[in-house]
């Protein structure tokens, strides 16, 4: 966000002008000058004349020449589908940027889409109009916000033109990155402006929208987790490394043998230096590994030394010990060279995310982590180094995010929490922390497959209830019974109450999953709150989500 009013002629060869300007008003004096309208008293005036036009002719070609470039590059991104998919199946990425920065992201999305084989059209927000939004299905939206929460100038048209009232726009879905200054009132004014209009048009997220406060790279790390869940592609190297701690895994435990589901763990780390401290509702990212076996075999194959030590950006490791954080070459991209150049052209392994499930006063960071399995059958390379790899006592690199948007409302206010799987994780750091703080009125509903099997941290969960810290607990299990029961059935179930609890202030939490449960449990709540009232809600903080 701009801290003052600014005059942005970005994209417009001003320059050009000027110096066109110049060259016809050298010729013109030159012209003059034989043509004996001017007379100069110094002989060598007419040379230097001549020069001067000449220089300027050639800096004025020069200038043309090079902007003409620029707007054919410019022109050849704005619409750069992936070779091997449909045009028509382009997702849409619109940016609205004042100073650049929103462009520069918006191209770095299109970038990251395009990296996992999808097709991309990249579009300023100015040029486009309600036809073409109208006939989009997935449109990402990169937006900044100037002065007192206003649009950036060159969205003025769209919002002229299109943001009047809302538009048929049932049929688009859409993610939102809304760059902003907190020192400023109307924090990512322009972006909630945006979101609140398409969501008055009918158009549904594809995921919550991510607000980012002066260019804050954790922020900016949670957009790439969102576009690595709609590209599927898990392997995006981050834009910018998160800055890791030492931590150690101190306990991993799994909590459901024999599960119709994925294994999922309870894992246990604390801080190798000095404390550590966050709140309920923050993420960890966490600094995935390979599993040694695979590092060996790759290391087999050139045939390299493992235990070579190389020194690079200040790091002195082994060979072996680069290769495991790092994506793993291919080997004719390799062959005949040393270990110090194979190390130079690493590149990082992305991070992981995932929900924190304890508070500081248990004495140690809790994480709720199932072991995924891959189409083609492979396990995911971060939950599988957790769950399977990584030695109980080893190091691992992780860092604590600072997730305002999630965390427990400072009163006494009556809490729902809505979940299903590991998005129990961060809603058990919730309660915990009502708990803590002596607020008991707390809703908890969560859906798994089986209550014998799948019903995590149960001891727990049903003591709290016994002494009052639940006011009311809902369970569903999809696989026990022929009819399944999801978590938003047994919402459903309950509108009334949830009524009467939203009438007394309520605020409403889901955690969990972005595909089935978070849609499901969202129109849930909109037939029985009404779409005004969600959307109040929202605005108010009273209704959060962590899906993924």
């Amino acid at each position: 966000m701009n801290r003052s009013p600014t005059l942005s002629i970005e994209g417009k060869p001003w320059g050009n002008v000027a110096l066109i300007a110049l060259l016809v008003v050298l010729a013109g004096g030159l012209l003059a000058l034989h043509t004996g309208e001017w007379e100069w008293r110094d002989p060598g005036a007419e040379r230097w004349l001549l020069a001067i036009a000449v220089l300027a002719a050639w800096a004025g070609f020069t200038a043309w020449t090079g902007w003409s470039r620029r707007r054919a590059m410019h022109s050849q991104m704005l619409s750069a589908p992936s070779s091997g998919t449909p045009q028509g199946e382009a997702v849409l990425i619109a940016f609205a940027s004042q100073t650049g920065t929103a462009e520069q992201l918006a191209r770095q999305t299109a970038q990251s889409l395009q990296l996992a084989g999808m097709a991309v059209s990249l579009i300023e927000l100015g040029t486009l109009d309600g036809d073409a939004l109208m006939q989009a299905t997935r449109v990402l939206f990169v937006v900044s916000t100037t002065g007192e929460g206003d649009a950036p100038d060159s969205a003025a048209r769209f919002v002229t033109h299109c943001m009047r009232a809302p538009l048929p726009l049932g049929q688009l879905q859409y993610g939102l990155l809304a760059l902003g200054d907190r020192d400023y009132d109307d924090f990512c004014g322009f972006g909630r402006q945006l979101r609140h209009w398409l969501q008055q048009s009918g158009a549904h997220a594809l995921f919550d929208a991510v607000e980012v406060d002066n260019g804050e790279p954790a922020a900016l790390r949670h957009w790439q987790h969102y576009l690595s869940l709609l590209s599927g592609a898990t392997e995006l190297p981050d834009w910018e490394r998160p800055d890791y701690q030492r931590w150690q895994l101190i306990e991993r435990r799994l909590l459901n043998p024999e599960s119709l589901g994925g294994p999922c763990f309870h894992l246990a780390f604390r801080p190798m230096d000095g404390e550590a401290t966050w709140q309920a509702g923050d993420l960890v990212e966490l600094g995935p590994r390979h599993a040694p076996d695979d590092v060996a075999r790759w290391l087999a194959a050139p045939p390299y030394d493992g235990d070579v030590l190389i020194e690079h950006d200040g790091r002195r490791a082994s060979l072996r010990d680069w290769l495991a954080g790092s994506h793993l070459p291919c080997f004719d991209d390799v062959r005949g060279r040393t270990p110090v150049d194979v190390v130079r052209d690493l590149q990082a392994l992305p991070h992981r995310e995932y929900s924190v499930a304890s508070m500081p006063s248990d004495g140690s960071l809790h994480l709720l982590v199932r072991r995924m399995v891959r189409a083609d059958g492979k396990t995911g390379l971060g939950s599988s180094w957790l769950t399977e790899h990584v030695d109980v006592g080893a190091e691992v690199a992780l860092r604590i995010r600072n997730n305002p948007g999630f965390h427990a409302p400072p009163d006494r206010r009556p809490l729902v929490l809505i979940g299903n799987g590991t998005g129990l994780a961060g809603l058990r750091a919730l309660l915990k922390a009502r708990i803590d703080a002596g607020h008991s009125r707390n809703w908890l509903l969560f859906g798994e497959r089986q209550a014998t099997r799948d019903f995590y941290h149960r001891d727990e969960i049903e003591q709290w209830l016994r002494d009052g810290h639940l006011a009311r607990l809902d369970l569903a299990w999809s696989r026990d019974q022929v009819t399944p029961a999801y978590v938003q059935d047994r919402l459903r179930a309950a509108a009334d109450e949830l009524t009467q609890w939203v009438s007394e202030g309520a605020a409403i939490y889901v955690c969990g999953s972005l595909a089935g449960m978070a849609p499901g449990v969202d129109a849930v709540l909109r037939e029985a709150l009404g779409e005004v009232e969600l959307e109040r809600l929202r605005e108010h903080g009273r209704y959060r989500r962590d899906v993924y």
